[in-house]
């Protein structure tokens, strides 16, 4: 009989904040902007309009934030943004934990910030043209990111086993039983095909024309690898480095391959698939 793991955060001894603080960086900065954001609105701290993406705005008054606050705001309390916010949390997680598309630094959170950004300046971009086919979006971006990441995530990971309310299926399939549990529920649904159809172009770019054509179309700017380094990014230890274990202002990442090997890590291309994949909602 299969033993019942205990949810995270709950019954846990080291409770909610453990939980919030072992989740990889950009997933927790991203959650956490998320939670203070929807939560300020929806309590009338800030005003929600002043969150969304309006082009004009940006060019006329110099609001740039809404550049960034469009992909984090989730929207009014509902349990359709309950939902939401799992999401987010649960295959950001999966996918920067989980070895994404290598475009340059192994694989590793470098990537998945650049990938992130590609996903966010396409939805940027690709926003106006929709309004021109008659496709109607709202300017809250958010869905739309966590679209692209699931997308990007299932192709990586085709054969990880997840489930759609207890019905098992196939990571591949994952995007598309969302979009049409979604539709069923009579829910709008074009951000989420925003969402993915970034997601395809991502995925095309990353791993299918590098196969085809030998060659990479993307590349993470080195800026990225000088932040996070090669491989999982993790925190520099301040106790650590006090006590002479590493130096202050030192290398702060596991680094599944070495600064200096930086070129050796790009040179893998964008196509070096990983073997196997996560199964969804497992550490």
């Amino acid at each position: 009989m299969p033993v019942a793991r205990p949810v995270e955060g709950v019954g846990n001894p080291q409770g909610p904040e453990q939980w919030f603080y072992d989740l990889p960086i950009i997933t927790r900065s991203w959650f956490a902007a998320t939670m203070v954001l929807t939560c300020a609105a929806n309590f009338g701290l800030i005003d929600a309009y002043r969150l969304v993406y309006i082009w004009e705005n940006i060019t006329s008054k110099f609001e740039i934030w809404r550049i960034a606050t469009c992909f984090c705001f989730a929207g009014g309390f509902s349990f359709n943004t309950l939902i939401a916010i799992y999401m987010l949390v649960q295959f950001s997680k999966q996918y920067e934990t989980g070895g994404p598309f290598n475009t340059g630094a192994g694989g590793g959170t470098a990537d998945y910030a650049f990938a992130m950004l590609f996903g966010m300046l396409s939805i940027l971009a690709t926003y106006p043209l929709a309004g021109m086919i008659g496709v109607a979006l709202t300017p809250i971006f958010n869905k739309n990111l966590t679209f692209f990441v699931l997308y990007v995530w299932s192709k990586r990971n085709p054969t990880a086993q997840a489930n759609v309310w207890g019905v098992p299926i196939a990571a591949i399939y994952l995007p598309f039983a969302y979009l049409a549990l979604n539709i069923f529920m009579g829910n709008p649904s074009s951000d989420m095909v925003h969402g993915l159809i970034i997601g395809h172009i991502y995925y095309f770019l990353a791993d299918v024309y590098p196969s085809l054509y030998g060659k990479d179309l993307l590349k993470t700017p080195q800026f990225m690898i000088d932040q996070f380094g090669i491989g999982m990014y993790t925190p520099p230890q301040a106790p650590a480095a006090a006590q002479g274990g590493a130096p202050a202002g030192g290398v702060g990442w596991n680094a599944q391959a070495p600064p200096g090997n930086q070129q050796q890590a790009r040179a893998t291309g964008g196509h070096n698939w990983g073997t196997g994949g996560q199964s969804l909602g497992r550490d």
